[in-house]
């Protein structure tokens, strides 16, 4: 049996509400730039994550239906956006990064029927997008010298989480099937995708608290 670590599992819900009230504080100093889409992005996930049960079954959605095809989508396309057009300036990346994350859904409806086959790849392609993105990211804030001005950065702040969490567990999601029958291995990886989790959220109320928001 895998162990599910509900006491870690509660704890990201608390970092998820910290960040999302944090978020909300500092909504009004943000809310004429492109960052107050943040704000929202992070009060919606942690609505899903306290409440989705309920709305979930309100609508007769399977959970799984829900994160599969909808929930996961959307914060790869909103990091995509995220970094692509507002950080980068480049549209063009985020189109094509969006085309290839939602080509990687073809093979799944062609050839194979299993959820687990479904959050594997794609988040497999979706984390490897992102990886690329945090190492444009990081090039820029090197070249520019925004990396020594990190504390007023928002954009380092989400950076390192997003490296910690969407990058750092591509070998969970990409190799899942292959894990899933070595329960030791994948309680190891369980527990880092939830730590880095948590840290990731950690992170991003940090990126509301000490950064500074750019037009």
């Amino acid at each position: 049996m895998h162990k599910l670590h509900p006491e870690i599992i509660d704890l990201l819900l608390w970092c998820e509400f910290l960040c999302a009230i944090v978020a909300i504080i500092k909504f009004n100093e943000i809310k004429n730039t492109y960052w107050k889409w943040f704000v929202f992005f992070i009060v919606y996930i942690f609505i899903i994550e306290k409440y989705g049960t309920h709305i979930f079954n309100l609508f007769s959605i399977e959970k799984k239906i829900y994160f599969a095809f909808i929930g996961i989508p959307l914060e790869y396309i909103f990091f995509f956006w995220l970094y692509s057009i507002k950080s980068l300036k480049n549209k063009k990346l985020f189109f094509i990064f969006t085309l290839f994350y939602f080509l990687s859904f073809i093979p799944i409806e062609l050839y194979f029927k299993s959820f687990d086959i479904i959050y594997s790849f794609n988040t497999t392609m979706g984390s490897f997008l992102l990886m690329i993105l945090v190492f444009l990211e990081f090039q820029k804030q090197i070249l520019n010298d925004d990396i020594l001005k990190f504390k007023q950065n928002k954009m380092f702040y989400i950076n390192i989480g997003i490296m910690l969490f969407y990058v750092g567990t591509l070998p969970f999601f990409g190799l899942y099937n292959l894990i899933v029958k070595e329960p030791e291995i994948w309680n190891i990886y369980y527990l880092y995708f939830l730590l880095s989790n948590c840290l990731m959220y950690l992170l991003f109320t940090a990126s509301f608290i000490w950064g500074k928001a750019k037009l």
